[in-house]
């Protein structure tokens, strides 16, 4: 016990009993720059757009196309990554063909440091991206329009109107700059489920992340790699 200790704690996690002669920390490591870029860029999206949609929809004087959308989000944050992936495969990759089904690249390519290599990685990426992308919008901009509008009471923001200052100035920097503080934090709180729902998505796009990864270790009983 104590050995096995020490050598993980000097990064050797053993070999795969399925794949003996592959370490799991190098699956690892091929799996996990897929995963991070993956999420990196879907988190990114989804707290910005969510972020900046909220505070619209708690803006007195946000048109009404943008208030409209509240049902929309609502539904978005109620329905599970999973769901909004086998939705989107079959629009997309079956219906009108727009995108590839699975996989992190063409099998056939070669991939590289050149451009060719990365439309290939980003138009296999749309689509699981996509599904955590707006189930996450949803989340966001609802919690975003509630802090939006406890902050619409404040003094300052009284103040700030009784100056004569723009609309746009009071809004971004009285307004967001000060309810987007607990957003912030949510963020490194909210990255766990959101891997949890990207295991999920990268099984059934078969993208080759930590979470197509564990599918596999369970499926094949190899329990180095699932530890």
């Amino acid at each position: 016990y104590l050995t096995y200790w020490q050598t993980l704690l000097h990064g050797n996690l053993d070999r795969s009993p399925t794949n003996f002669s592959d370490r799991v920390i190098d699956k690892i490591k091929h799996a996990l720059p897929w995963t991070l870029g993956l999420l990196a860029v879907s988190t990114v999206l989804a707290f910005s757009i969510g972020t900046v949609v909220g505070a619209l929809l708690a803006w007195p004087s946000s048109p009404r196309t943008i208030k409209a959308l509240v049902p929309v989000l609502m539904l978005f944050s109620a329905v599970p990554y999973y769901l909004l992936a086998l939705i989107l495969m079959f629009l997309f990759a079956y219906v009108w063909a727009i995108f590839p089904p699975a996989g992190g690249s063409t099998p056939i390519t070669i991939l590289d440091w050149n451009l060719a290599s990365a439309w290939d990685i980003v138009s296999h990426a749309v689509l699981p991206a996509l599904s955590i992308v707006l189930g996450g919008i949803g989340f966001w901009a609802l919690s975003m329009r509630s802090m939006m509008i406890s902050v619409l009471g404040e003094d300052y923001i009284n103040l700030a109107e009784a100056k004569g200052l723009p609309p746009r100035r009071i809004f971004l920097w009285y307004g967001m700059r000060n309810a987007i503080l607990p957003q912030i934090t949510a963020v490194a709180l909210a990255m766990g489920f959101i891997l949890s729902g990207a295991v999920l998505v990268e099984v059934i796009f078969s993208y080759p992340g930590l979470g197509q990864l564990l599918f596999q270790a369970i499926a094949g009983k190899d329990f180095f790699v699932i530890q």
